[in-house]
């Protein structure tokens, strides 16, 4: 990312006050991590890559308010670090799996670059072509909200896809366990063409979705109210 604007945008969005840490995921050469720097008495910045790792340690060597951890951030702990703002450029093939384990942990904001695509289909809305099962796994834990768009001559080199940036604000899910009706919602969106009957019948069977006034739906027309109300009544 080489674009002033977007970089601020991001950071601005992420810390909108002094921020005493803010947790970065993905920080690459470190564009964004200066930003941070700018906002926060602290920065912990988590990249995978060891060569990145090293240049980010040698970059910032004179900053001793910044933390590099060489780590999958999908294998540690988020958690460690407390409730902290966090914000990254997420890689299009595992967003989805980071997007989630970030906002389980409910930080105060979240701010992420993702691929346009994937930016759409986080906040699209029900009876939509992009809304499905990543929509209602992200809502359920935050609500997004797409702060704009970012266009390849932003990046260095170039990207052969259009970027968006999304702001998350983190709420407690109304159901009790989040895991679990995860599964069931997969189960409404396992075959996107096909009912509400027919995807839950293999599961609960026909006896118990036939009366529901949803059984002739697609999940794809199904609020997450709908479907928390759904998974209440399944049994």
């Amino acid at each position: 990312m080489i674009q002033d604007s977007v970089l601020e945008r991001i950071a601005r969005a992420a810390c909108p006050d002094p921020q005493p840490l803010v947790v970065e995921i993905g920080p690459g050469r470190g564009a964004l991590t200066a930003r941070l720097l700018e906002r926060a008495a602290r920065v912990v910045a988590i990249e995978i890559d060891h060569d990145l790792a090293a240049y980010l340690r040698h970059r910032f060597a004179a900053d001793t308010r910044l933390e590099v951890v060489e780590a999958d951030v999908l294998s540690i702990d988020l958690a460690q670090w407390g409730p902290a703002p966090i914000a990254g450029n997420l890689p299009y093939y595992i967003a989805s799996p980071i997007l989630e384990r970030a906002l389980r942990q409910r930080p105060p904001r979240a701010v992420f670059l993702l691929q346009k695509e994937v930016a759409r289909r986080l906040v699209a809305q029900p009876g939509s072509r992009d809304y499905g099962y990543l929509t209602v796994a992200t809502t359920l834990f935050a609500t997004p909200r797409l702060l704009c768009e970012v266009r390849p001559s932003a990046f260095r080199p170039p990207p052969k896809v259009d970027s968006a940036v999304v702001q998350f604000s983190p709420c407690a899910p109304a159901i009790p366990d989040p895991s679990a009706f995860l599964e069931f919602v997969a189960q409404c969106f396992r075959h996107k063409r096909k009912t509400i009957r027919n995807n839950l019948a293999v599961v609960y069977g026909k006896g118990v979705v036939e009366g529901w006034p949803e059984a002739a739906l697609r999940a794809e027309q199904l609020s997450l109210p709908q479907l928390e109300e759904m998974w209440r009544r399944r049994r």
